[in-house]
């Protein structure tokens, strides 16, 4: 899979842009600065904007060249992000130590999913939150991004089964317009939900 991302990354653009995630963005500005962790970060984007926004920022990808064209983001943007290449089956990070884990198209096989999302709520300090946007089960056919394997997108009751020890905030299926680079480009059918640790 690492392959497959180095590839994606490789041209000079940014794959996904240069800048945030709307949601993403729109959540970081009504809360208060503090640690975030963002898996599966690709190119920076987001952990990069995060920083700029005040948070102290740990970020992972298994992509090597994502993790170079972060770097570089950073650097321009005159930000300081933590970033290492890990695997996010076995990434491990301190229980109850962040505020925020934003897992923003964060797209897995099921297993892998299942263990990182699990971890995910472990890492949260009580209070804390998820921040996801992902594909839900009708992008299907759409040509504006996401894999094209069900069992790697999204519904409600997928997210229920997952963080169902969480407070939800906001669970919504929702059809929007991207555009964040190449990849992400037209109608897309998203999810989006926000959960709290009790």
């Amino acid at each position: 899979m690492s392959e497959y991302w180095n590839n994606r990354y490789a041209a000079k653009e940014y794959a996904y842009g240069e800048e945030p995630n709307a949601f993403f963005a729109e959540q970081l500005q009504i809360l208060k600065p503090g640690k975030i962790i963002l898996p599966c970060d690709g190119e920076g984007r987001n952990s990069v904007y995060a920083a700029s926004c005040g948070w102290e920022v740990q970020a992972f990808d298994s992509s090597e060249a994502g993790k170079a064209k972060a770097m570089q983001l950073a650097n321009k943007r005159n930000v300081h992000i933590e970033y290492v290449i890990e695997d996010a089956f076995t990434i491990k990070y301190l229980e109850n130590s962040v505020d925020a884990v934003a897992l923003i198209y964060a797209h897995l096989p099921v297993e892998v999913r299942a263990r990182l999302y699990n971890q995910a709520i472990g890492w949260l300090k009580p209070g804390g939150r998820i921040i996801l946007e992902a594909f839900n089960t009708n992008q299907l056919g759409n040509s504006s991004g996401g894999p094209k394997d069900l069992t790697m997108l999204f519904n409600e009751q997928i997210i229920q089964e997952l963080f169902g020890t969480l407070q939800t905030e906001l669970l919504q299926m929702v059809q929007i317009e991207l555009k964040e680079g190449e990849f992400h480009k037209g109608p897309a059918e998203v999810l989006r939900f926000i959960g709290i640790k009790l």
